[in-house]
Formats: structure tokens, sequence, C-alpha cells
């Protein structure tokens, strides 16, 4: 007989978690409070739309996964990222894999991504109700209905809870599956930004707001210890109020308590010279420009805008004729290259991460159901649970694989 399933949140997580409840014979009904499902899928990938990472087996994903990875273990084995593929492209969406193995759609157009979801929806059967979820009502720790803003108490069978975090609040993220499970007996963990942006207390980074550095190998270190927590290969942004940026934005997960003095970034500005080039280099742009001022010898170097914040940090007069810089001070610029450093204060607000690192505690869920350990008939996918990865499509595979398996578990 037919469970009457009410699936919360119309992102990655409850589509794939209504479709799969549906395509298993289920009546499914999809509470979405936004005119339209996917609204922060529509912004993903800064609209390209990452959709997966084309990683071949379960312990690629794991080792991107720095939260509760093992949880995930047969929500994986149950959706891999060839899976999500065969869905988009099934649907009528050719995919295309760039470096990283991240995937994005031949049209690099995110709502492309989201009809699809849109037309998976309709096919499956799927009814989608807009309207807001304000309780999910119990009977002897069972599952009984939702009681919704606009349409009053709603029986049913099952409920899966799919609201995502409290990033991007605009896309509807705003923090209610927490509150509802909370309501429920579940515990959740301390709330904190993941993959998000980092501020500085360092003036130069206003000085150089707006400079996208690319191929730059970034690291970052504990400044008491001089130990290197994480390093990275790729592109950032110097914005008004720190560093932005793919490789800063991963760096952001891999630290916490993060207070002024604790950590330090480190740039090395030519990761792809050796040392010894790297000096060959700089005595040929120091002497096709013997007879110019320090200061304006290094537009063959680095961006405009770096230039005066970069011979600060050499400590070189930036009015020394270059035939005079001695080869301690060239040291020193050659250093300066390799570690031009910016010390962090703190994460950006919440609403500006990505993801959202903190949730349901995992241990109060099934991981081979994706179903409550406390009340019968609820379950979980997405965001809203106590796991957050790295950048490059691995927190929509998250959504992708526990919202199916979710689901097909109903």
């Amino acid at each position: 007989m037919p469970n009457e399933v009410f699936v919360i949140g119309g992102g990655a997580a409850g589509i794939l978690a209504a479709c799969a409840a549906a395509e298993n014979g289920h009546r499914v009904t999809l509470i979405e409070k936004n005119e339209r499902i996917g609204r922060k899928v529509m912004i993903t990938g800064k609209g390209r739309c990452n959709v997966t990472n084309a990683a071949y087996t379960v312990e690629e994903l794991l080792d991107h996964i720095p939260v509760n990875g093992r949880f995930l273990y047969s929500a994986f084995a149950c959706f891999m990222p060839v899976d999500t593929m065969d869905l988009f492209e099934s649907l009528g969406v050719p995919l295309k894999v760039e470096r990283g193995n991240r995937v994005f759609p031949v049209s690099d157009k995110a709502v492309d991504i989201v009809d699809a979801l849109e037309r998976y929806r309709r096919k499956s059967g799927v009814v989608l109700l807009h309207d807001t979820a304000k309780h999910i009502l119990t009977e002897d720790g069972a599952v009984t209905g939702v009681e919704t803003e606009h349409h009053g108490v709603l029986p049913a069978d099952h409920v899966i809870l799919a609201t995502g975090g409290l990033s991007y609040p605009r896309t509807g993220s705003t923090g209610d599956g927490y509150r509802m499970a909370k309501e429920l007996g579940h515990t959740v963990t301390d709330l904190i930004p993941s993959l998000v942006p980092m501020t500085s207390e360092d003036p130069s980074c206003k000085e150089m707001q707006g400079l996208s550095l690319r191929n730059v190998q970034i690291s970052v270190r504990e400044v008491d210890t001089g130990k290197t927590v994480y390093s990275e290969f790729g592109e950032m942004l110097f914005t008004h109020f720190g560093v932005s940026g793919p490789v800063v934005l991963s760096a952001s997960s891999h630290l916490y308590a993060l207070q002024p003095g604790r950590y330090e970034l480190s740039i090395d500005l030519k990761p792809a010279l050796s040392d010894e080039q790297l000096d060959a280099r700089l005595l040929r742009d120091f002497e096709a420009n013997s007879n110019k001022e320090f200061r304006n010898a290094l537009g063959d170097l680095l961006p405009r805008s770096m230039i005066p914040v970069f011979v600060r940090k050499t400590g070189v007069d930036p009015f020394k004729k270059v035939h005079q810089i001695t080869r301690e001070e060239r040291e020193q610029i050659q250093s300066t290259l390799r570690e031009f450093t910016i010390p962090l204060s703190g994460f950006r607000p919440i609403e500006e991460a990505i993801v959202t690192s903190g949730g349901v505690e995992v241990k109060e869920v099934d991981p081979k159901t994706m179903g409550s350990r406390l009340v019968k008939g609820l379950s979980f996918a997405g965001e809203i649970l106590d796991v957050d990865a790295y950048t490059g499509g691995f927190n929509l595979q998250i959504a992708f694989s526990t919202g199916r398996l979710a689901g097909l578990s109903v």
C-alpha cells in the first residue's frame, strides 16, 4: 500500500528524494516555499552549476568530505556521480568534465539543471505544493502529518526534511529544518560557515580589492607553530574585507576557531618557477630596468594594483635604483614572491557561505536509509545533516545521494 509522503524543501536533495519515493509507488508531495524549485542550485558554480565531481570510487568522494564522511558510504554506494551524470543526460542536459573532475552542463547554464529537475519531478508524478511547512506532527513516536502555513494540517505517513542550511537565505535556506528537527528531539550541532570568504585586518586587501590571482599556490599556516594546515593551487581574489575565490573557500573548511592572529595566508606568486628559475627571472627583469626606481621595475612580474603593496612587504626602498639593489635585497624580493603573507582574522557571515557546517547529528540518523533513529517515518537529506565537503561538486553530490537514498528507503 503506498504511503502519503511529504518532502519539505525543493532543492537538490528534496527533488531527488521526492522522485525516488514516487518511482517506488508512493504518493509524494513536495513542499517548497519559493515560486521555483532549485533556487540554490541556480546560483551554484557562479551560475554554471558544478553539478557533481566525476570521482570513480566511494573512497575518492570520502577523501573530499572532512565532516562525517563515513556516514555517507551507503548513500554514495546507492547513487554515485556517474548516476548523477546519467540522470541529467537522460533528462536532456549534456555534461562536460573540467579541471579537478568538476562536472558542468555544456551550456554553462545552471538553469538547464534546474529545468531538468523540474522535468524529472513532473515525469515522476510528484505534486508540487507552494507553501511553508511550520511543524511536523507526531503521535506515539511516529509521524502523522505536516502543519503548513496556508493549507493547514496535511496527514502524512512519512516526511523527508531537506530544507538546506543557513547559507544564502534569499534562496530559502533560513534554518527552518533545524528548528523542526529540534522540536522532534533531534540534536543540531553548532552551525558555522563553510566554504566561505575570509576576513583580514590588513588594509592592503582593500588596496588590492578586485584583483584576481590565477595559478598561485596558497598555504594557510598556524602563526604560533608554523604548521601548514592547508595548501592548494588555483585562483583567489582580494576584496574590501579580505580574501575570497575558489582556493580560499576550500581553505576555510579546514579552519576552526578562526581568530585574529591564529592563522595567516601565504601566497606563492610564482609556483611554476623553481628558485633558480625565479632568481634568473629577477636578474633579467632587473637588467632590463636597471636605471628605473624599484617601484617602477615590477610591471612585467606583478599586477599593477599589487606592486605598491608588494614593495612595502619587501622592505626595499621603493625609490632605489634597480642597479643599486643588493643581493640580500634581491633575496628578500624573491622571498616575498614565494611568501606574500596576509593575516587572517575571521570568516564572513554564514549567510555568505556556500554551505553550512553542522546540522542534524548523524548518530541519530540511520546511514543505510537516512531515517531518523528517534522518530518513525522521518528522514533527512542534504545540507540539513551534519556533513559538508570541499568545493568541486561534492556538496551537490551529497545532496543527490542522500536524497535518493532517503526516497528509496520510504
